[in-house]
Order: C-alpha cells, then sequence, then structure tokens
C-alpha cells in the first residue's frame, strides 16, 4: 500500500494474488463527498445502527458474498492478519440485528485505502460511506483511495486522478497520523 498498489485474485477460486497499480485511481475527497437528501432523510430516519471494527470477517464475507469476486482465501486471510495488527477495520451497517452493510480498508499513516463495500438492504452502503467519510474527516485523514472509480461512488463524490497525482497524495497521507477510532468521536 505504501508503494501505491494493492492485492487482487481473478477470483474467487484463483490461489494467486496480483498487484494492481492503476493508471487512474479513484479517490473520494474528504471534503467533497456528496450527501443527497434522501440519504440525509434515511440517517435522520435512524432504521440503522453504525459500528466499527464489531464484525471485521463478516464485513468481508459480505463483500465476498457475489457471483463474482477478486476476494480469495488468501486475501480473506491477509485482511483477518492486518485487522488483529490493528492496520485494517471495517464500518458495518446494521438493521434489525441483521449486518446489511458496510466497508472495510487498510490504514497507513493519514492514507485510509477502501478495499470494498457491501449492501443487503436499500441505502445501507451509501450510509456506510457517509459514516466512514465523517470517522475519516474526524480521525485526521488527508487521503480516502476508493481505488478505482464506479458509477456509485461518483454519485457521492468520488473522482478519478492521474497515477502521479496519487502518489502525490500518498506520499504525503503517509509522512501524517490519523486515527480510526479517534478519542471522544461521536458519529
Amino acid at each position: 500500500y505504501a508503494l501505491g498498489v494493492f492485492p487482487m485474485a481473478e477470483g474467487r477460486d484463483d490461489p494467486t494474488v496480483h498487484w494492481v497499480d492503476p493508471r487512474l485511481r479513484g479517490v473520494i475527497p474528504l471534503d467533497g463527498f456528496h450527501m443527497s437528501r434522501s440519504l440525509a432523510k434515511v440517517i435522520r430516519q435512524g432504521r440503522f445502527s453504525v459500528t466499527t471494527d464489531r464484525d471485521f470477517a463478516g464485513v468481508v464475507q459480505g463483500c465476498a458474498d457475489r457471483p463474482e469476486t477478486w476476494i480469495n482465501d488468501e486475501i480473506f486471510n491477509l485482511y483477518k492478519s492486518l485487522q488483529a495488527m490493528g492496520r485494517a477495520h471495517s464500518l458495518e451497517v446494521w438493521q434489525e440485528g441483521q449486518l446489511v452493510g458496510g466497508v472495510y480498508g487498510v490504514t497507513l499513516g493519514a492514507a485510509f485505502f477502501g478495499e470494498s463495500m457491501f449492501s443487503r438492504a436499500t441505502d445501507a452502503s451509501k450510509l456506510a460511506l457517509a459514516y466512514l467519510v465523517h470517522r475519516l474527516r474526524a480521525g485526521g485523514f488527508t487521503l480516502f483511495d476508493t481505488q478505482f472509480l464506479t458509477p456509485h461512488l461518483a454519485s457521492l463524490g468520488a473522482v478519478e486522478i492521474s497515477r502521479a497525482a496519487y502518489h502525490k497524495r500518498l506520499k504525503a497521507a503517509l509522512q501524517a497520523q490519523a486515527q480510526f477510532n479517534p478519542p471522544g468521536y461521536q458519529p
């Protein structure tokens, strides 16, 4: 991650892991997250609860629970190891006691490398990102790497930047410190 690359597998059953360094990189500017009125209304309704690092394995499994996935057993185990070292974190979205959405990623310095997210309920992934962006800002993060730009992420304010621009932002973020769970933080 410090070199600007991230791991992937070709599929669930592929035992190998390769490194990816995209020409264009997706990022969410932490001051540019787009909160729609409908998402703000969902948050105010309080239908969901949000936790962090409560069910990391459940979030990774939720992200892999799709017909095609880049998360193989090796990657799953490596992320669990990173989580045990305090380098990987999850944000979980719950509804009526059920895990219905979430996002997980890796932290280094003031950079958060978003790996994947999932949703089993309408708006759960958007809500997860809204809470995550708020948490990252409160914790002093300066870079939120989404790896690729998808239409879903673009609708929330994500943009693509060049590899060179990404590496410049990454270098600065690695020289700073941030906390995923800052003391006294209230979402």
